[in-house]
């Protein structure tokens, strides 16, 4: 069973879809809560441990963990190409309403039960990435991703529009319009068909 947005972990980003390619910089790491004796601390650093551990993440991200660099997030990216085989598997088990969408709501979380089942139905494997201090994470347009934050963190993002993905810009535009007016990602806020028009125009300026 999926996993609701009241049910989970706090500084939980349920699967969702950026309209735009973007960069997430992890910039402040904080290990411990309120006690005097040091005891929340060691537990959250067992339960982060555990997590860790949990993630099927690779060698070299074990590594870095063991000589004792700070982990603050863990990151789920998928493949665009994937985003179908997504959507049909959390719709199994919730309803679709008119003018939603499964991810564009972003009420999701895949647990690592989800992702063993989608990676053994659907053949959908996701790229679990541990985000260390000083980290730069960039997830590409149209990648359906997901982020638990592992201690308390800052991070500074910044969207963009790269050539290479623009069709991918597009394509969530699209999807964003047949959204209920009064969905979050209704409104087109990029205004990708504009960006493409000016970059074309200067370009042949340039040119000619």
């Amino acid at each position: 069973q999926l996993t609701s947005k009241e049910a989970k972990q706090a500084g939980t980003t349920n699967l969702h879809i950026d309209v735009s390619d973007a960069v997430n910089v992890l910039v402040y790491v904080g290990i411990g809560g309120h006690g005097d004796d040091g005891s929340d601390k060691e537990e959250e650093i067992r339960q982060v441990e555990a997590e860790i551990l949990d993630s099927n993440i690779d060698e070299a991200q074990l590594q870095r963990l063991r000589n004792g660099e700070k982990p603050g997030a863990l990151w789920h990216l998928f493949r665009s190409d994937d985003v179908k085989k997504i959507r049909d598997y959390i719709g199994r088990t919730q309803r679709k309403t008119t003018g939603s969408d499964s991810i564009h709501d972003q009420t999701t979380y895949l647990e690592r039960e989800d992702l063993e089942k989608l990676k053994d139905c659907s053949n959908v494997e996701a790229y679990p990435i541990l985000q260390f201090l000083g980290d730069a994470v960039f997830i590409p347009s149209g990648a359906p991703h997901q982020v638990k934050n592992l201690h308390s963190c800052i991070k500074i993002a910044e969207d963009f529009v790269s050539p290479e993905n623009l069709d991918r810009c597009l394509i969530t535009t699209n999807e964003f319009r047949s959204l209920s007016k009064t969905h979050t990602n209704h409104a087109d806020i990029l205004q990708a068909k504009n960006i493409l028009y000016y970059t074309i125009r200067d370009a042949v300026n340039s040119l000619t």
